[in-house]
């Protein structure tokens, strides 16, 4: 019986670091930033998750995202992150979050990194040094004037690509919630690569973008509302899951025109067909 006990024992502790493993974990290059400043993150992600999407956010003292980024880990479970520090930015805490998603459920690992005002002369010959010397920029980012950027082809947030998702960002509390990302996703690696996806985004984001800025301040406003329309969007974001099987430009448009038809039954047709059925019922009583 002693004998079990202590192998249970050694067991149980040989087991503690396997289920204390960080599934995501990450550092930057230096302890404090300074405006100007190019800032390297790498970071790496649990054994089997290799391959996996990865969002960075980084915010300033006030709150204020100033980078979301996301990338891919490598075969090794290895990502890599270069990004500039605004020199507007003011001294204080940055906070700079990353976050991984595992069936459906959000994983986060999140650091603190003091910035400090830069000198006058150290600003200068960092201008200077970013002139004469060319960063090496890691996977899945490529040079642009000088700095280190997010590649087009992956997840990035401009307005030419249709900004963000703000409707959903405010309904789900988060630029890095899983189903913003996963909307940022099939818009990007999806509509975007094909003629037709980018026509309709074109169309789609003078139409959405006349009038979501307003439900989503009122959504921050109003918990009750912006709880009626995350049980609204839900289902659309999942019918759009469907999205993730287009191939080829035929496949974007078939499955989009489908899903158009999809969404237009389940968000018009139904209450239509419901409200006739109440008046056909009142009708014969």
């Amino acid at each position: 019986m002693k004998l079990i006990f202590l192998l249970t024992i050694i067991v149980g502790f040989s087991l503690i670091p396997a289920f204390g493993e960080s599934i995501i974990r990450f550092d930057v290059d230096t302890t404090t930033l300074t405006p100007g400043e190019i800032v390297e993150l790498t970071g790496k992600v649990g054994v089997g998750l290799e391959g996996q999407p990865v969002a960075i956010e980084v915010a300033d003292s006030d709150g204020n995202i100033i980078l979301i980024r996301t990338v891919t880990s490598d075969s090794n479970g290895d990502f890599i992150l270069k990004f500039k520090v605004p020199l507007s930015v003011e001294s204080g805490e940055f906070e700079i979050v990353t976050n991984i998603e595992i069936d459906g459920e959000s994983f986060t690992e999140s650091k603190s990194v003091d910035v400090i005002e830069a000198e006058p002369m150290m600003e200068a010959e960092s201008m200077i040094s970013e002139t004469l010397s060319e960063p090496k920029c890691g996977a899945g980012t490529i040079l642009q004037d000088g700095i280190c950027v997010i590649d087009k082809s992956q997840a990035t947030e401009s307005k030419s690509r249709g900004g963000g998702c703000l409707i959903a960002t405010a309904t789900f509390g988060s630029e890095l919630a899983p189903q913003v990302q996963k909307l940022r996703e099939i818009r990007d690696s999806k509509l975007l690569q094909t003629e037709s996806g980018s026509q309709f985004m074109e169309h789609f984001n003078s139409f959405y973008y006349s009038f979501s800025p307003i439900i989503a301040d009122y959504e921050r406003e109003n918990p009750v509302f912006k709880e009626i329309v995350k049980i609204g969007i839900t289902p659309m974001i999942s019918t759009l899951s469907l999205m993730d099987y287009a191939e080829t430009e035929s496949e974007v448009l078939g499955i989009g025109i489908s899903l158009i038809i999809l969404n237009a039954m389940m968000y018009v047709g139904l209450p239509v067909f419901g409200i006739m059925r109440i008046r056909k019922s009142n009708n014969t009583l």
